[in-house]
């Protein structure tokens, strides 16, 4: 094939492409400056405390990534489950409150979420040296890099009944997939101001050592010990407090919650202050 044909099959498949790629974006405009369906809100008014504490614009921030959330990904039942409305919705709302603040609209890298009705075994690898360990793991969800979400309704259903108590899996799921913004998965996110870094990996730093002595002797902790297990999960479950139980995290460890809070650009505790209530206390 003449060269001079092939660059303009290039110039015209790169056009198609910017072209498609324009045209998504414009409907993420539009589906983000829409109302949530009048269903959609009485679903997030039941199974999101924190919507209901929310000031107006929030509320109506947090449709619209809603809206543009339940577009863009796709929901897939396994071993049997029926995908319904309201679990679409409840997984949504949960899920765009991390992107709340501003720093972007959509969750980019994956399309689908797994859906399993209740907990899940995944088989797990690691080497000791030269030798290969294998085990079984029953999980209530599981973010994939690079990859899709897997979630269990049973367990987000429980996450439900016990709002508050600084526990919620999608909130630790897709705090996973903002950690894959970096290179790795080492609870270091892209923040928002270079300035940051230094104190994030000062306090957080400081904070996972400490659960980790806490884990170890059984000493309580306001954050859940499974977040010693790494630093990308001390950030997923420190973002699981943040939301929760934000009254209790910034009493107890008031720089963590700073960090978090410049991040998220959110300060959920004004929220309660200033609603019907206060979370964590």
């Amino acid at each position: 094939m003449p060269i001079i044909i092939v660059l303009a099959l290039v110039v015209l498949g790169a056009a198609a492409w910017a072209a498609w790629s324009l045209q998504r974006r414009r409907r993420r405009e539009v589906l983000f400056g829409q109302s949530l369906p009048a269903e959609h809100a009485a679903i997030l008014e039941r199974n999101l405390p924190v919507y209901r504490a929310m000031p107006p614009e929030r509320r109506r921030d947090l449709g619209g990534l809603v809206n543009v959330f339940l577009e863009d990904k796709r929901f897939v039942g396994c071993a049997g489950l029926a995908v319904t409305g309201e679990m679409r919705v409840t997984v949504a709302g949960n899920a765009c409150l991390l992107l709340l603040g501003g720093r972007r609209r959509r969750f980019t890298g994956f399309k689908t979420i797994l859906m399993y009705p209740d907990s899940f075994v995944t088989d797990q690898t690691s080497y000791d040296g030269l030798v290969e360990i294998r085990e079984r793991s029953v999980r209530s969800g599981e973010s994939w890099e690079r990859g899709p979400v897997v979630l269990a309704w049973a367990d987000i259903e429980e996450d439900l009944v016990h709002a508050g108590d600084g526990r919620n899996v999608v909130l630790h799921e897709f705090a996973h997939k903002l950690d894959e913004e970096n290179a790795d998965l080492d609870g270091l996110p892209v923040l928002p101001d270079r300035s940051q870094y230094a104190e994030w990996r000062r306090v957080l730093g400081r904070e996972y050592e400490t659960l980790q002595r806490h884990a170890d002797t059984g000493e309580p902790s306001v954050l859940d010990p499974y977040g010693a297990e790494s630093p990308a999960e001390f950030f997923a479950v420190a973002t699981e407090a943040f939301f929760e139980m934000p009254g209790t995290l910034r009493d107890r460890l008031p720089e963590l919650y700073n960090q978090l809070r410049r991040y998220y650009n959110l300060d959920p505790v004004a929220w309660w202050e200033n609603g019907v209530t206060r979370a964590g206390t």
